[in-house]
């Protein structure tokens, strides 16, 4: 897939491909630092003991749910997909400041 950063596409999809580009979603240009730091992070992340796939995709559920969801929604949907409902910490994290 190739994305066009000027235009408008919403989506993990094009924010990557907007990265790997080196330009911003605005077609403007991404200053080498922050590209550099990203890469290096993402480097480590690259590396990282991982807990299972089904672990990991708890964590991006919850970590994106609970930019769209409430809280008692998106702890029911978890739970009737057969995953753990929100921990108190995570709660307490995301939904504390709300």
């Amino acid at each position: 897939m190739t994305t066009n950063p000027t235009q408008p596409n919403p989506g993990a999809d094009a924010v990557d491909a907007a990265i790997a580009q080196g330009l911003d979603l605005d077609g403007s240009p991404i200053p080498a630092e922050k590209l550099a730091l990203y890469h290096q992070v993402m480097a480590l992340e690259g590396q990282r003991q991982r807990s299972g796939v089904s672990n990991t995709m708890r964590s991006r559920i919850v970590r994106i749910g609970v930019k769209h969801l409430p809280q008692t929604e998106l702890d029911g949907m978890l739970e009737g997909a057969g995953f753990a409902p929100l921990k108190d910490k995570e709660i307490a994290f995301y939904y504390g400041g709300k």
